[in-house]
């Protein structure tokens, strides 16, 4: 399947222009980011409030579907929040896809009061307690951090039993883009195995890092009762495809609005380059996991409808698997 990413802010006429045509050119899906706050060096920019972005584009679209990627779970109340997603599903009429993940951004985490070495336990009980809230009525729920008795959410989404939770996370360079350390990412593909109907590894993520987390995931997904196999596996990255003989310093401009990592760090681990180039970096991450992606995720860095086609035309149908 083939997604594509929201980023930079635009008039809604033309972000609905834009995905448009990317339904008439057979993208599946539209999928924003989450940030409350700047985050640098990692982005040079922060995004719409997700809720409010995809309700509004579930106006001006009609088949695509609308989802984030990823949603800081950790700073919503999930009670509160399980009420907001059911009436996006409502809106778009069943079309929303609920990408999820931890967080990282001390300063996002301090101005909502959440503490952050908490991040991991409350993303648990919060999916616990909307998958519960999203299939039945009378909800009771007791948990370290969220407590709720004889709870209903009404009206449901209209995709059962949930909309589809996507969880992302794993390996990665953390410290070039956050500045931190990450010392065992083996709870969060623990998280993965057990609640995630997709898992959707980090854009800059060697295709070694991706086979050895996958490795994790399968191990564990016995243990909570499901199989790896039933987990869908997402390739994302942001991506720039450049015209034939055109040199990467001219995407640098571009890249800037949104990302304070430098030139070279785009090249090794976005996907910034010519249409054979960016195939090739593509279908390495896909043999990773033996192909087992079902999603491709490309996430273009402004709104430039030419970009869109140039996807559409030279990138995707080259896709293997």
């Amino acid at each position: 399947m083939r997604t594509i990413v929201l980023t930079r802010t635009a008039p809604l006429a033309a972000m609905g222009r834009y995905l448009r045509r990317a339904e008439v050119l057979g993208f599946e899906a539209a999928v924003t980011i989450d940030h409350l706050l700047t985050t640098p060096p990692a982005y040079a920019c922060t995004w719409l409030e997700p809720i409010a972005l995809l309700s509004a584009l579930a106006g001006v679209t009609e088949r695509i579907r609308l989802g984030t990627m990823v949603l800081v779970l950790p700073l919503r109340n999930p009670v509160y929040f399980a009420k907001e997603w059911a009436t996006l599903d409502v809106l778009s009429g069943g079309r929303s896809i609920l990408g999820v993940g931890v967080g990282w951004a001390d300063d996002e985490f301090a101005l909502m009061g959440v503490p952050r070495n908490e991040r991991g336990r409350r993303m648990e009980e919060a999916l616990e307690l909307l998958r519960a809230l999203w299939a039945g009525n009378d909800v009771s729920f007791e948990g370290r951090h969220f407590r709720v008795h004889n709870l209903t959410i009404d009206p449901k989404p209209v995709q059962t039993p949930h909309p589809p939770i996507w969880i992302g996370g794993g390996s990665q360079p953390f410290e070039k883009i956050y500045g931190q350390t990450v010392p065992d990412v083996t709870p969060v593909l623990r998280r993965v195995a057990r609640y995630a109907d997709a898992w959707v590894p980090h854009s800059s993520a060697t295709p070694d890092n991706v086979r050895q987390d996958w490795a994790v995931i399968e191990r564990a997904a016995p243990g909570f009762g499901r199989k790896a196999s039933d987990i869908r596996v997402v390739y994302s990255n942001f991506v720039h495809v450049l015209e034939k003989g055109a040199r990467p310093e001219t995407a640098a401009p571009r890249f800037a609005t949104f990302s304070g990592m430098d030139l070279e760090y785009w090249q090794e681990h976005y996907l910034l380059g010519e249409a054979g180039r960016i195939v090739d970096r593509i279908n390495a991450r896909i043999a990773a996991v033996d192909g087992r992606v079902d999603w491709v995720v490309l996430n273009p860095v402004d709104w430039d409808p030419e970009q869109l086609e140039r996807l559409a035309a030279e990138v995707l149908p080259r896709i293997e698997g």
